[in-house]
């Protein structure tokens, strides 16, 4: 027992230990990227129109006139005590911008995600235990149909079908859920499908390829041999085991679920994370697309930092191999 503890405690400090060290590689891309944008960040923060004496004084303020190594530290300094700094737009802090939209995204996601595993999933399970059949057929069909579908054209023709030829859902807006619960549903209804249906279709693809190698492994045989149920030998023994495959895509696909985030809130004009950063980008927010950017890796970061741990409880082999 003690020695498992100690396994366990090794596999945790390393996976924290890396995922430490490309918090602070990511924190320099994000820091030295912001800086490479074309234009003066002391234009930008001031305005098109004013005098070099006001340029000077937001340069002086900012520390724009600083060794980069000394704004670095001041930055990252900040940033680890939660102080993202002010975003030139609003005049805000960057922190409350991203309080106030993240919910509306992470619910977005949480939806889009909840499809992608349970279409995903299912599909693929049935795709391989039908091999052959026309339900397979009909299971990749869709899944390509997903994938090659881009996530704007799809969200127009749903809002043109569902929101205004038959209007069952809203086309645009957001509702928060504790202010009426049916109505935010019926404004993410139709964005939690187009965010989801690619990722689905992935999960299927994959779900469908380790499903197939499982039910021809010999553990799967022996179970059949054993005289256990075919539910319990697809349940219990061929999809468990293929549970790490599609734990390891979901982790990956987040950041294409991110990146969808930004393009199906433009769609329907959700006020979300995605939204934000577009309207940072587009007006030059450095301050905004730095917390933003910051903010995103280090969800990416963490997300995959949970995938790992996933990795232990699906299959302990993993951990201890992993703590070695």
């Amino acid at each position: 027992m003690n020695r498992l503890r100690t396994l366990l405690t090794s596999y945790l400090a390393r996976r924290l230990g890396m995922s430490l060290v490309t918090m602070v590689l990511v924190s320099i891309a994000v820091f030295l990227g912001v800086r490479a944008m074309p234009g003066d960040t002391a234009q930008a923060l001031a305005g098109e129109q004013t005098s070099p004496e006001v340029l000077v004084s937001i340069r002086q303020e900012y520390g724009l006139d600083d060794n980069i190594a000394v704004q670095y530290w001041r930055y990252v300094s900040h940033a680890a005590t939660g102080d993202l700094g002010t975003s030139a737009r609003t005049g805000l802090p960057v922190l409350d911008a991203i309080r106030e939209a993240l919910p509306i995204t992470l619910e977005l996601a949480a939806l889009a995600l909840l499809l992608a595993v349970v279409v995903g999933i299912g599909a693929g399970v049935l795709a391989a235990v039908r091999k052959g059949k026309p339900s397979e057929w009909l299971a990749n069909g869709i899944a390509l149909l997903g994938m090659s579908v881009p996530s704007f054209w799809l969200g127009i023709i749903l809002v043109l079908a569902f929101a205004i030829a038959t209007p069952v859902f809203a086309a645009s807006g957001f509702v928060p859920f504790g202010t009426d619960p049916l109505e935010n549903l019926r404004r993410l209804v139709l964005p939690a499908i187009v965010l989801g249906s690619g990722l689905a279709a992935v999960v299927m693809r994959q779900t469908r390829a380790a499903m197939l190698d499982s039910l021809s492994a010999d553990y799967t045989r022996t179970a059949r041999a054993k005289g256990l149920t075919r539910r319990q030998v697809i349940g219990g023994h061929a999809l468990r085991n293929s549970l790490v495959t599609v734990v390891t895509v979901l982790g990956l696909q987040l950041g294409q679920l991110i990146s969808g985030a930004v393009v199906t809130e433009q769609v329907f004009v959700l006020p979300g994370f995605g939204k934000l950063t577009i309207d940072a980008v587009f007006t030059r927010d450095y301050a905004m697309v730095q917390g933003v950017v910051l903010f995103t890796s280090a969800a990416y970061i963490l997300v995959n930092l949970l995938v790992d741990f996933l990795y232990s409880v699906v299959d302990p082999r993993i951990r201890l191999g992993g703590a070695r």
